[in-house]
């Protein structure tokens, strides 16, 4: 059987004076993820509507062994640490993609 495509959530809590380094750091990160770490697919941020310390950070890899290999490299652990430094909380969850709706013409 192939390697199910997975989704990695992280839901994080960012205080109001921290949001712009956030931010920042997230920019930051995403275009260099984007630009050539293997298996990754996408990421969004998405601000809670209801509480605006609320974040959902979310990234789709090819496999979930992608996503791993790279949280374990050090370059990963060095390029997120300005916006982990940002959170008061955050809580990580993994899922294989077990269905997806197809994408319009």
């Amino acid at each position: 059987m192939a390697e199910q495509r997975a989704r990695v959530v992280f839901l994080v809590r960012v205080p109001a004076a921290r949001t712009e380094a956030f931010l920042a750091a997230y920019e930051a990160i995403r275009h260099q993820v984007a630009g050539g770490v293997p298996g990754h697919l996408v990421d969004q941020v998405c601000r809670s509507s209801a509480d605006p310390e609320q974040w959902l950070i979310t990234s789709e890899w090819a496999s979930l062994a992608d996503f791993e290999s790279w949280e374990r490299s050090p370059e990963h652990r060095e390029l997120v640490r300005p916006m982990r430094e940002c959170f008061t909380d955050a809580r990580s969850l993994r899922f294989h993609v077990h269905a997806q709706t197809p994408t319009p013409a």
